[in-house]
């Protein structure tokens, strides 16, 4: 699957977007698609921490361990995770807006490891790529909005 991409501007300094997006514990309460979040790695977020990250997707619960693998404070950073079959990397870059507040990507890529996921993704790519694309959108979006409210 190639990569998903939502850009959106959030009217709130970057600091207080990037608070917000690296909070694992307080994500079920700001991101309305997280379930649940369990911090495997205590500590600030770093690269290397890792949790694992409940979500419900196509109308059933579905769990993956996330890890840091790059960060730039303040302005990105990025994620990994195997499901079976398939490498995940997600990412959000976090950007001063000439005019204030924050511009926002958020990005998801899915990498096949094994010739049924090929073949899998092959088939189903128009509709994954429409399922996440929606997903990072409303997560955005609720990042925007607990942002702006500060």
């Amino acid at each position: 699957m190639q990569d998903v991409e939502v850009r959106r501007h959030v009217a709130a300094p970057v600091e207080r977007v990037w608070e917000l997006a690296t909070d694992l514990e307080g994500a079920p309460r700001v991101v309305s698609g997280i379930e649940s979040v369990e911090v495997l790695t205590p500590g600030p977020f770093a690269v290397g921490t890792r949790w694992r990250e409940t979500r419900r997707i196509f109308g059933r619960s579905a769990t993956e361990e996330m890890t840091v693998t790059a960060v730039e404070p303040h302005r990105s950073y990025t994620t990994e995770a195997s499901g079976p079959g398939v490498r995940y990397v997600s990412g959000f870059a976090f950007a001063p807006s000439a005019g204030g507040g924050t511009d926002v990507t958020a990005s998801f890529g899915a990498e096949p490891t094994t010739t049924v996921a090929r073949v899998l993704g092959a088939l189903t790519a128009p509709l994954g790529r429409r399922a996440i694309a929606k997903a990072l959108a409303q997560d955005v979006a609720d990042i925007a909005t607990a942002a702006e409210r500060g």
